[in-house]
């Protein structure tokens, strides 16, 4: 285990990780860092209510969204993916799930531990995918867990290996929203997440995109905002397609399973349930 006195730079690890990408050989059966990083931190107040406004939760609640600890842990989720012994390449990773459980409300004005480790790698049908696993303790207590898988596309032999489930059935939408073209740099800004895909057209069609898209982390924070969660919980969501801005997506919920989508075509699919708490 490696303790941090502070939290990675995100910038200069992105850029690290863009120079190494092309020296990558992603393979499932490569090895991979088992270093697992820890960080005491407190949440920056400011910041907290910056992304609790672009992401649609209340102001000033007692408690952080189920979603901010993974901001928190993502700096050094990028430090162990940007490094030289991770064998998938940090550009065109993309984001392709996440599972969350929250045992028990985390007071935004609480001193926290968060650590973050690479679990496992896997194939997938599209490539390899990497589990990355991020834990917050309070005290002695374990509060919160994620579990994120990150897709590397190459070519592969594995035809039918993937987290990813079946056609999805399409929900009842329950509200239209409008996306503005500036969310993606509103939300870069209140969680540090500026990858170039998500701030302007010019730099994402750099890496194919019409123009810029969401942050997959903003779309299922934006479905989690207006879902509801209790506090003790377990969230799963699946990031199916980008969500391109600016733009206007329909929010589909029914019997705890969420949606967000373009007509037909979902972009976002996940679930709430309650859960135990410990």
């Amino acid at each position: 285990m490696i303790i941090l006195d502070r939290a990675p730079s995100l910038g200069p690890l992105l850029a690290l990780g863009a120079l190494r990408s092309p020296l990558k050989k992603p393979n499932a059966d490569a090895p991979f860092p088992r270093t697992r990083l820890l960080l005491r931190l407190r949440p920056d107040l400011e910041r907290l209510a910056a992304y609790e406004r672009v992401c649609g939760f209340g102001t000033g609640d007692d408690g952080l969204p189920i979603t901010y600890p993974h901001v928190l842990g993502f700096p050094l989720a990028m430090r162990l993916m940007s490094a030289r012994e991770f064998p998938l390449p940090l550009l065109g990773l993309v984001h392709t799930s996440i599972e969350i459980e929250r045992y028990a409300e985390l007071p935004g004005d609480g001193t926290y531990d968060v650590s973050v480790h690479v679990e496992k790698l896997s194939p997938h049908r599209r490539g390899t995918e990497a589990t990355v696993v991020t834990g917050v303790r309070a005290g002695e207590d374990v509060v919160w867990e994620s579990r994120s898988t990150y897709l590397a596309r190459h070519r592969t032999g594995h035809f039918g290996e993937t987290g990813r489930t079946g056609p999805a059935t399409l929900l009842p939408v329950v509200e239209e929203w409008r996306i503005a073209g500036d969310v993606g740099r509103r939300y870069g800004a209140a969680s540090g997440d500026r990858n170039p895909i998500h701030l302007h057209p010019l730099t994402a069609r750099l890496f194919g995109f019409p123009r810029a898209i969401a942050h997959g982390m903003w779309t299922v924070a934006r479905c989690l905002a207006a879902h509801g969660v209790p506090t003790a919980a377990e969230v799963r969501a699946e990031f199916r397609a980008p969500v391109l801005l600016p733009g206007t997506v329909g929010y589909a919920a029914e019997n705890g399973r969420f949606q967000l989508r373009s007509g037909d075509r979902v972009q976002v699919e996940g679930s709430v349930r309650p859960r135990v708490a410990r």
